[in-house]
């Protein structure tokens, strides 16, 4: 369950007369999602998506995401579209919360993935990457190698539980991967700009077959574009029983490169940025599974399925796996 916060009918209505969409006629929670309370808003004139901003999301850097998802939807991309009050404001206060209104797209997060869809995600990925080098305000990936450290160490008590021997295994790859990390000591740097950086199946939706839209921008920071490649890699091309799937890697990859030639510098990186994400993955699911109650709402992730990512692509660091 992803709603934290309730939205009382009165606060709801008296928060919806500073806008032109209509009177609220519903407003149900959405399920999906784990940072922020959602709910589906129907009005006299459209559907939009509400969302309140919980307290893991900093509220200083709402107007850079919600910047540039009303940049990308107006310059082409299908995403949400921030709505603008009668005073142009995105972003309010409802229930205590920071919120927004966004558009609704249609459509639905994939259920069975395939190598088309994976294609088609790494087209549009790419061109979210060129698109998003006008927005040129940035910001820096909170998520990225300077978190993994202190979250390796928040999780070193309690890690073994999960698994035996899991911290040192997360611990050693560490050790490999921050060495050969584009930008650091004499390993070049790689083309940069907006990524999403969380480009995950419930991320993405289709309809009739179709890539609809990409909705959740909360992760999105300036950083490597390739690393945003190796992430999608890891949430796409790996099947139901955690074996990777050759085929849709390469369909994404080659389908990328079909809107977005990659620099032989990010083809030679691109294991170790998809090891890296795989650490950066184990670690958020394992700092979660071990700091979530196992009474509350929302539905912890395994993070062992990283864990088999990591050391799948952290084995072929020298050859590639493409």
């Amino acid at each position: 369950m992803a709603v934290y916060t309730e939205v009382p009918e009165d606060a709801l209505a008296a928060f919806l007369e500073g806008y032109d969409i209509g009177r609220p006629v519903a407003c149900h929670g959405i399920a999906e999602g784990v940072e922020n309370s959602n709910f589906l808003l129907k009005t006299t004139q459209a559907t939009f998506i509400l969302t309140l901003y919980e307290r893991r999301v900093n509220p200083d850097e709402l107007p850079w995401f919600l910047g540039l998802m009303q940049y990308l939807a107006q310059h082409g991309l299908s995403c949400p579209l921030p709505v603008a009050d009668r005073q142009g404001r995105t972003l309010r206060t409802l229930s205590g919360r920071p919120a927004a209104i966004t558009t609704f797209l249609p459509g639905r997060g994939a259920r069975e993935v395939d190598v088309d869809m994976c294609a088609q995600v790494g087209a549009a990925m790419a061109r979210l990457h060129l698109l998003g080098e006008g927005y040129v305000a940035e910001r820096p990936n909170s998520m990225g190698p300077q978190a993994w450290t202190d979250l390796l160490r928040a999780c070193r008590a309690r890690g073994d539980e999960v698994r035996p021997g899991l911290m040192r295994a997360i611990a050693d790859t560490l050790a490999r991967v921050l060495p050969a990390w584009p930008g650091t000591g004499n390993n070049p740097s790689l083309p940069r700009g907006q990524i999403h950086a969380d480009l995950f199946p419930d991320n993405v939706f289709f309809r009739d077959g179709k890539l609809s839209g990409i909705i959740d921008f909360y992760f999105a920071c300036t950083d490597w574009y390739a690393y945003d490649l190796a992430i999608t890699i890891n949430a796409w091309c790996f099947d139901d029983a955690g074996r990777f799937v050759p085929t849709r890697a390469r369909a994404m990859v080659e389908a990328y490169r079909h809107v977005r030639p990659l620099e032989d510098a990010e083809e030679a990186a691109l294991a170790t940025l998809a090891t890296g994400a795989a650490i950066r993955f184990a670690l958020t699911r394992l700092y979660d599974w071990i700091n979530t109650p196992a009474d509350a709402l929302v539905t912890r992730k395994d993070p062992l399925d990283y864990l088999a990512r990591m050391e799948f692509f952290a084995s072929r660091m020298d050859e590639g796996f493409l």
